[in-house]
């Protein structure tokens, strides 16, 4: 039989990042000239104005999509289909995730790396597509948002500083600003699905005297597709998401796994309240779809944040699983 069909669905407008103020520094992507400034010389191989877009859309080109080129190269040889790509907004319209866009698809990724500034939102239509799509057993979904450093809006406005230096100091990232939200569109989806979920904070993973990642906690009572065999970690991504389920979304999923966070990062609310770990990865349980819908980060599909070995190992698990009929 072919091999599954894998899509990448990039949820942001590329029209609305690319036009975020400069003079702003909330919830927006860098600009690539700040990315070479904050790190330089890294990135000086994209130096030339005349060759690179210097501005965020530079960025979206040449460093956000680029980190994810490794898994869908991989992904197509594994499969023998090239992964499908979209972005949901650019200059030449709307990619809606709708039933022409999933048709045929097996496993979809939707990399919900929009700002929040942007405010997409899942369509009714579009929840209906992904509802149907998640209707066959044989169909696997991912929901990734990133990080929402910095929400601090709940608090008297004299605290919110201290509350995001705290957050900004915990990560470490020179090139994040005091508060960048992302994943309204994912979040969208999920709650339009029936799941309440929220990508709280950026926190700081722990490695090991090596260097390498600690070891992830996995649920393998939970792991029933075998996802998680032979994967010891997941990625150094200095800024990675609590998945917090909210309402009866715990009783709609499971915690798959864990990622222990830094024990030596400076103090962060989360932690000060005694949780050494966050809740990585989310699955649905038995019966809530006919098929898999699991919650993540972006960065688990991304090249370039470290534990490489380890994330292919969960690539190939999730791109070669095996349909009812093989």
């Amino acid at each position: 039989m072919a091999g599954r069909q894998v899509a990448l669905y990039f949820a942001w407008s590329r029209p609305d990042e690319v036009a975020a103020p400069l003079g702003i520094l909330e919830d927006r992507f860098p600009a690539l000239f700040e990315l070479r400034r904050t790190f330089w010389p890294r990135f000086e191989q994209f130096a030339d104005p005349a060759k690179f877009d210097q501005g965020v859309g530079g960025f979206l080109d040449n460093i956000q999509l680029a980190n994810f080129k490794e898994f869908a190269d991989l992904a197509g040889s594994w499969t023998g289909n090239p992964v499908r790509h979209a972005e949901r907004r650019t200059d030449a319209g709307l990619c809606a995730l709708d039933g022409d866009f999933l048709a045929g698809v097996d496993t979809l990724v939707v990399i919900s790396f929009d700002s929040h500034r942007t405010a997409q939102q899942a369509s009714d239509a579009e929840i209906a597509a992904v509802r149907s799509f998640l209707e066959d057993p044989d169909h696997t979904l991912f929901i990734c948002p990133h990080h929402d450093i910095g929400s601090a809006d709940e608090l008297p406005e004299n605290e919110r500083l201290a509350r995001r230096e705290l957050e900004f100091h915990h990560h470490g990232d020179a090139a994040i600003p005091a508060r960048q939200a992302f994943g309204d569109f994912g979040l969208s989806l999920l709650k339009g699905l029936g799941l309440h979920v929220r990508n709280r904070f950026g926190l700081h993973p722990a490695k090991l005297p090596d260097g390498l990642p600690a070891p992830l906690e996995v649920a393998a009572e939970f792991d029933r597709a075998g996802l998680l065999e032979g994967v010891a970690t997941f990625n150094l991504h200095p800024h990675l998401p609590h998945f917090e389920r909210l309402g009866d979304s715990a009783a709609k999923l499971d915690v798959l796994a864990r990622q222990p966070i830094d024990p030596n990062a400076p103090p962060h609310p989360f932690t000060a309240g005694g949780r050494r770990d966050f809740d990585a990865l989310l699955q649905s349980k038995p019966g809530v779809f006919g098929g898999r819908l699991l919650i993540c980060d972006t960065t688990t599909w991304s090249s370039t944040a470290g534990g490489l070995e380890s994330l292919q190992r969960f690539w190939r698990n999730v791109v070669l699983l095996k349909r009812g009929g093989e």
